[in-house]
């Protein structure tokens, strides 16, 4: 299986030491959820490299406060412990596939650098 079940019991021992992860949040009772799955699971098995977790926002409600989830279907995109991508809505699997190919392409080290300015520059 190419994807992940992410649950509160999982979530932090799942993740750890994983620097590349794909989070897509979802329900059973919606429909854009239902037709992205498969697409979401496909897009996942050619990309070993990458930890595909989904996350059930009916079951995992903590969860999905904690990343301020407010509509479904959300994918996330998580590199070296940073958010660099969150968006709802369903993608078509060639537009899902570009997601992935310039997360890929991000220079870490350039997004690292931006946010320790941010911070930087906020704590004073």
């Amino acid at each position: 299986m190419a994807t992940v079940e992410l649950t509160q019991a999982n979530f932090d021992e799942t993740l750890k030491g994983k620097d590349f992860i794909i989070l897509d949040f979802w329900a059973p009772w919606c429909g854009p959820c239902k037709n992205f799955g498969p697409i979401y699971e496909e897009v996942s098995e050619a990309h070993p490299d990458i930890l595909f977790g989904k996350i059930n926002t009916e079951q995992e409600q903590g969860l999905a406060s904690a990343f301020n989830i407010r509509s479904i279907p959300t994918l996330m995109v998580i590199r070296e412990q940073v958010v660099i991508y969150s968006e709802a809505g369903a993608l078509p699997k060639s537009g899902f596939e570009d997601l992935v190919n310039q997360a890929k392409a991000v220079d870490m080290a350039e997004v690292h650098k931006q946010v320790a300015e941010q911070q930087g520059g906020q704590a004073q």
